[in-house]
């Protein structure tokens, strides 16, 4: 017996799996996407699909892309001034009716 290794002699070549062949390979979900009319919503919806060419560990840093992207779309309406608070009219310009003092 003998406790020597055979050499390789050639190098295994790369065999290339062609997409289709490989079921663990990345798929469009081909999800729709309904506009919201706000074209930064609708952008930041449509980067979704950028986890579809991606491997399930790549999908992580596109949702929180799209997370931080709507949570500040979402901030930024809540910072737009919006139409002036109705002032209060004091003193009433006409007596209140529960307010006869006769």
């Amino acid at each position: 017996m003998s406790d020597s290794v055979p050499e390789a002699t050639e190098a295994a070549e790369p065999v290339e799996v062609e997409p289709a062949d490989d079921p663990a390979a990345p798929a469009p979900l081909n999800v729709p996407r309904t506009p919201t009319g706000n074209a930064e919503v609708d952008a930041r919806l449509e980067r979704l699909a950028d986890a579809d060419h991606l491997a399930t560990d790549g999908h992580v840093e596109v949702y929180e892309d799209v997370h931080r992207g709507l949570r500040d779309a979402l901030t930024a309406l809540d910072a737009r001034p919006g139409p002036p608070a109705p002032s209060p009219s004091y003193p009433k310009p006409y007596p209140s009716p529960y307010q006869n003092r006769s």
